[in-house]
């Protein structure tokens, strides 16, 4: 008799933002999702909903064999001063992304770290999304000339919890559209 093998992913944040894209990018995967979120219950009820009229349902273990995507920032990378408590946090995610890699490994358990760049959502009381003048500093430190979107981040996510990506591990990838080269 065959086993039937469930995928499910942890996206904290998962209400709003490039946590919402990537718990729908998941779902429509075909990937379980548990999701959390800080204060605004009605947006997380709301993503659930959306995640749950795609036919999903969660399981509260990670099997052998999974994925592990962390989100760190480009401020990991490059300095901005009034950015040195966050950068370094998101660091720290780096390393503990990789130490993850290797100590689960041997459950065949991969993580990775998914490294977005300046994003049009509403993190940062939506500077990037709703300033002309960032969004456009943005735009011309990225070589793909813009700001991201939440779904230039999502698919990449759900990409990495896929067979397809099953020899990634341990690896940081940027998704910034070539800021800051």
């Amino acid at each position: 008799m065959a086993t039937i093998k469930s995928k499910i992913a942890l996206v904290t944040g998962g209400s709003r933002g490039l946590g919402k894209n990537m718990s729908i990018s998941l779902a429509k995967k075909g990937i379980d999702v548990i999701l959390t979120y800080n204060s605004n219950r009605q947006k997380a009820d709301e993503v659930v909903t959306e995640i749950e009229s795609l036919g999903q349902k969660a399981l509260p273990f990670i099997n052998n064999g999974g994925r592990i995507i962390n989100i760190s920032s480009g401020l990991a990378r490059f300095s901005f001063p009034g950015s040195s408590v966050y950068g370094s946090m998101k660091g720290a995610i780096e390393v503990l992304t990789r130490y993850l890699a290797k100590e689960l490994g041997p459950r065949g358990i991969a993580a990775n770290v998914v490294v977005p760049g300046a994003i049009e959502t509403d993190f940062g009381g939506g500077r990037i999304r709703d300033n002309k003048e960032v969004n456009d500093q943005v735009a011309s430190v990225t070589a793909l000339g813009r700001a991201g979107l939440p779904d230039d981040i999502g698919g990449v996510v759900a990409f990495l919890c896929t067979e397809d990506a099953r020899w990634i591990n341990g690896q940081r990838i940027e998704v910034s559209g070539g800021m800051m080269l």
